[in-house]
């Protein structure tokens, strides 16, 4: 994933490792507080002559030591829970500084194959360098006269999730946009493994989009039934081998369900341009995101361009976690010279 992703995921563990230790303090002070009242309230007791006082005495001091180890189990609690959050916070840690470092080397060869480019240029050697300079990085393969197929799957096989309502909002978005006649939709709101595969080998997408359930492993698809059932579970592997078993995979996999981007980086593997959720997302958030996301593919825009108004869509509506949708570039790939709908010349 890109750094910034994982800079977020940093950021916020971080700050729960703060709000832990915090917790860890505050309940501290409180087992200190009572049972320095327990030792006053027993001395209290000891000095008295008084019966009744004794007793007051002894029960207030019993109390407070009961409190004060509610208070120690808690701080365990929380103590606990900060150290689980360093150990995360010390893991994104690494991967942060892996992509960094990868990111730099993308940068550095970036800048040496521009230098090239300028090169031949001044040579004369490439009359057609001017034009090249813009992309130096592998170009996806060379667009046909045909339209942009998207394949749309929805699975809620126990119908909790609004994924008719996704694809309608992605339909009515993407009829409105510029470039509405490049764009072909095949839609299936209860989607079965059957239909992916079936769209794969007939429709041949060249985005493939999942709307449903899925954790960092796997995906849930619908079987073909009426009522409301528990669905199919196939694993991330199984998925990615279905996309790549057609002689021409997609350019770009969008899944569009909790816990996906755990998933983007293995499917970068096969095709140029994947994009998921790095934690829960809900219903309303996944629609705006998608339903803009493909409005700009079919205004002209790039893979980054759409992704990134994607996110400010969630945002704008008033929704929380619009960082939560994540695009990942296979090796050699750039998202913003990626445009999947060019209008016929």
């Amino acid at each position: 994933m890109q750094a910034s992703y994982y800079r977020s995921q940093l950021e916020r563990k971080l700050k729960a490792r703060a709000d832990a230790d915090k917790k860890v303090g505050e309940y501290r002070r409180k087992e200190a507080d009572k049972r320095a009242a327990a030792t006053k309230a027993r001395s209290t007791a000891a000095k008295s002559k008084n019966a009744s006082t004794i007793r007051s005495k002894l029960s207030e001091a019993g109390r407070c030591e009961e409190q004060a180890n509610t208070a120690a189990q808690a701080a365990a609690l929380w103590s606990a829970k900060a150290a689980r959050f360093s150990k995360e916070a010390a893991d994104l840690q690494t991967k942060l500084a892996k992509v960094e470092q990868s990111e730099r080397q993308m940068q550095q060869r970036k800048t040496e194959r521009r230098a090239m480019a300028a090169q031949r240029t001044i040579d004369g050697r490439l009359g057609a360098a001017e034009e090249q300079m813009t992309s130096v990085l592998k170009e996806l393969r060379v667009p046909k006269p045909e339209k942009l197929r998207v394949l749309l799957l929805g699975s809620s096989p126990a119908g909790d999730l609004r994924v008719g309502r996704e694809h309608a909002e992605i339909r009515r978005m993407v009829e409105g946009a510029l470039h509405r006649d490049r764009v072909e939709l095949d839609v299936h709101s209860a989607a079965t493994v059957e239909h992916l595969l079936d769209g794969l080998s007939k429709f041949r997408p060249h985005v493939v989009h999942f709307s449903g359930h899925s954790e960092a492993d796997l995906l849930t698809f619908e079987q073909d039934l009426d009522e409301l059932h528990a669905g199919v579970e196939i694993s991330a592997k199984t998925f990615a081998s279905a996309i790549t078993a057609v002689d021409e995979p997609p350019e770009l996999v969008v899944l569009n369900s909790c816990h996906s981007a755990a998933q983007i980086e293995y499917l970068t593997s096969f095709v140029p341009f994947a994009i998921g959720m790095a934690d829960e997302i809900n219903d309303k958030a996944a629609v705006k995101y998608a339903a803009r996301f493909y409005a700009s593919i079919a205004n002209g825009q790039s893979i980054q361009a759409a992704h990134a108004l994607g996110r400010v869509a969630i945002n704008t509506a008033g929704l929380p976690n619009h960082e939560l949708p994540a695009l990942w570039s296979a090796p050699g790939f750039d998202a913003g010279a990626a445009f999947l709908v060019k209008p016929l010349q």
